[in-house]
């Protein structure tokens, strides 16, 4: 892994409001996630996300466990991107990865960007180690397929 971002792009041949419609629904999270850990998201989940907005969501990587994740940052149709800590008093030390989307419209449809950003994450080291930036980019790549196909079936 060279720095500390993982990224990963795709030509969608959709419009950025329907793809952005997907990501900033957390609701629909469990269904574009291409790595298979988030389960679902809680109940008091915003309906729409928007800029510090904060919604829970139910993991699992072998264990069950939950995230509290925040937008911090957001321009509405063009890039939304949230940071993730586990809840509590834990969410003070641990993690801080930052999953962004940037969508950019082009011919053909709309680029989409995915970022893994783990330079504000507390276990940056540790995430670093073996293969675990690979096998997030691999995932990262089919939670693009998964959004192509979800876009086209909304179009559909």
């Amino acid at each position: 892994m060279d720095g500390n971002v993982v990224t990963v792009e795709r030509v969608i041949p959709a419009p950025p409001e329907a793809i952005f419609g997907l990501v900033a629904d957390a609701s629909r999270h469990p269904d574009i996630d291409g790595s298979g850990t988030v389960k679902q998201a809680k109940a008091d989940t915003p309906e729409r996300l928007g800029r510090g907005s904060q919604f829970g969501m139910d993991m699992q990587m072998g264990v069950k466990y939950s995230m509290v994740n925040t937008v911090i940052e957001y321009e509405e149709n063009r890039r939304i991107a949230w940071q993730a800590r586990p809840p509590g008093f834990m969410g003070k030390f641990l993690a801080g990865r930052i999953w962004r989307y940037e969508l950019e419209p082009v011919d053909g449809g709309t680029r989409v960007r995915e970022s893994w950003d783990i330079s504000e994450d507390r276990q940056r080291p540790f995430l670093k180690l073996g293969g675990l930036p690979a096998k997030t980019r691999k995932n990262m790549e089919k939670t693009l397929e998964r959004i192509e196909e979800l876009a086209a079936q909304a179009s559909s």
